[in-house]
Order: C-alpha cells, then structure tokens, then sequence
C-alpha cells in the first residue's frame, strides 16, 4: 500500500511522467492542470483523467499516452486526497517547479504554493539570462527541457495517395475502365513531405559572454529533438562544428564537451570571414542549401561590414530561410545601429530577439512554421 501524498505532489509527479512519455507538457499545461483538477476535486477519479486529456493532451498520440501513464500512475493502491491542501506547504511543490529569489516574496503574498512556484518561474522564463546569478541560472537550465521543439518540413514533388487532396485523374480513370466505364470511386493524392535541415551558428565572441551557456543549452535541445537534422557551429575568430559535442543526451556534459573544441571562446568576432568559411566549406552543395538557418550575434563585427553583409546575401540565396536573432532586441531604447546588424538586415528573412527563455520559445515556434 502507497501511503497517502499530497494532492499537488501527486499531480505534478503525474504531469512529469507523462513529460517522459513523451508528451510535450510545459509549465503552462500544468499549470491548468492543476487549476481543473482544483475545481472538479482529485477524489474523482474521472473527472481528474478527463481534466489532464482536456489540459496536457495536444494530439490524439497524447491522449493514447495520457491514458496509459494515467491509469499506471493513479492505480487503485495509491491513497489520494480529496482535495487541495490549505495549508502552505510549500517544499513539494518547490521542489518539482523551478523558482527563483522572488519566490519567497511572492510566497508570501499567495497562499497556494504551487501558484507562487509557478508565477516565480514565469518570471524567470521573461528575465535576461545574461543578468542571472548562478543559483538562477541551475533553475534556468532545469526549464530548458520545457521548451516545446518542432522542426520544420518541406515538401516534396512526389505526391501518393491520400484520402483528402488534390484528385488523382489517373488512378480515378483506371478505377473507372475497370468498372467498364461504371462511376468508381473518386480518388485523391497529395505530396509528401521530408524533414527540413536546421543550422544554428553561434557567436561565441566576448560581446556575446553572457549569453553563450544559454545558447547551448538551447542548441542542445533542438539537437535532440532531431540528431539526423540539426548542426551547430559556433562563429568568433575562427568557425567550429560543435554538432558532435552537443548530439551527448546529459546537457551539462554536452555543454562541456562544446566547451572543449571551441579555441575561441570570449574572442574577437570576425562574422564576416567566418561566414565565408561556413559557406565555403558547407554552402551550395552542403548543409545550408534549403536548410533555416539561424545565426545568434549582437552584431558587433570589428571586421569588414561589407564582407559580413555579401556573406549573409550569399547565405539567404542558398538557404531556405534566414533568420537572425540578437539578445538585445527584445530590450528598451534598443535601436540596430551597430555597423554588423546594419550590414545585415537587409539580407535576414526574420530578426528576432533572444535573451530569455520566453524568447527562445518564440524563436522555436518561427522555426518550426519556416
């Protein structure tokens, strides 16, 4: 027998299982998860499993597998209460949701826990990673693995068979003269499609400092959303493929590693000659052909702006699409006056902002629509 646990435990243990099943649960799913099941009560059993498929399901693949580690997770032998604790009990919930310094002030301020938990880790998600102290910046990297990842898919010429598109005269006209010449059925088609590659190039210069750990980590998770399609490199003085590195499954030792092959860390920044070579070695023929790339710079090159600027238009001919991201952009009183962004806008199809989490989540979402 399964002693009794808190009601907030259980459902947050819940919502990370199903997390490990494979179903993409963010904080702000389960956060709605446990305002429902605050509402209907967890002593009713049915209404809590009609409560997490109406919050934390997406896709009917979702449903399957929340159905599962549902009936696995709330078995009979596991007591549960039959509603929501009063009291402030603050540690279970603590421990499960990241927070940050505010969370004792907000604590204070809200009785419910996991409310407070989940309001000081929405905070942290919107703050510049660059202005984290260390302690911060753990819980940061814990809420890395959060961030929904979708990477993009291109279509084919090929078409084949498919119950609704565009219709497919031949195969309606054969089904027809088999029926000597009798009204058959009306068959459809549409085209296939194919993963999209995706490349990230990092500047890894001194200017970009405060940002370079949060950028591996982000490179990190969409490296393993798609092992076979994503490459990394970074760009200072000199460009390094760090796809290997990164492809390791523990982030810290993944981040590690990258730190290792990088000779240039802090340096200079040369974009425009390592462009060049990024193009060189890896352009028209290679990985950035039809791929979306994205390039993570403040734009402060100390080298020739017009080499960076005829590198980046080389880059948009060739690639699928092009999209710059800056971690000063989404900042007060920012205006792209820098020689390098200005060398540059005109080539980018999208120039997107990149300092906090919640950028790096709408970053994310224009990559996977590209």
């Amino acid at each position: 027998m399964i002693p009794a646990h808190d009601a907030d435990e259980i459902l947050l243990g819940f919502a990370t299982a199903l997390r490990a099943a494979g179903v993409p649960v963010t904080q702000d799913r389960t956060r709605a998860y446990l305002d429902a099941v605050a509402l209907v009560g967890i002593g009713d059993r049915t209404a809590t499993r009609a409560a997490g498929r109406a919050t934390l399901c997406a896709t009917p693949e979702d449903l399957e597998r929340h159905d599962r580690v549902f009936d696995e997770w709330f078995h009979r032998d596991v007591v549960t209460p039959t509603s929501r604790p009063r009291t402030v009990q603050p540690q279970p919930a603590a421990a499960l949701l990241p927070d940050d310094q505010d969370t004792t002030a907000t604590a204070g301020q809200d009785d419910d826990p996991v409310r407070a938990a989940a309001s000081a880790a929405e905070v942290l998600r919107h703050r510049d990673v660059a202005t984290l102290d260390p302690v911060e910046r753990a819980r940061l990297a814990a809420m890395f693995a959060t961030l929904p990842v979708r990477l993009p898919w291109r279509p084919t010429a090929r078409r084949t068979p498919h119950r609704r598109g565009d219709v497919d005269a031949s195969r309606t006209l054969r089904a027809s003269l088999r029926r000597m010449g009798e009204p058959a059925e009306i068959h459809r088609r549409r085209r296939t499609t194919r993963p999209r590659r995706v490349v990230l190039l990092i500047d890894v210069s001194g200017s970009m400092s405060g940002y370079a750990d949060a950028l591996l980590r982000l490179a990190h998770r969409v490296t393993q959303a798609g092992p076979d399609r994503v490459e990394v490199f970074s760009l200072g003085t000199r460009l390094t493929h760090l796809t290997r590195a990164l492809r390791r499954r523990d982030p810290d030792r993944a981040i590690a590693a990258a730190g290792d092959v990088v000779p240039d860390w802090s340096g200079g920044t040369r974009l425009g000659e390592t462009l060049r070579a990024f193009l060189d070695r890896h352009g028209r023929r290679g990985m950035a052909r039809g791929a979306v790339v994205v390039v993570f710079s403040d734009g402060w090159e100390r080298g020739d702006a017009a080499l960076l600027a005829e590198q980046v238009d080389r880059l948009r001919r060739i690639a699928h699409r092009v999209i710059w991201v800056n971690p000063h952009r989404g900042k007060d009183g920012y205006a792209p006056v820098q020689q390098g962004i200005v060398a540059v806008l005109p080539h980018v199809d999208a120039f997107l902002a990149g300092h906090s989490l919640a950028t790096f989540d709408a970053l994310l979402e224009e990559v996977g629509h590209a």
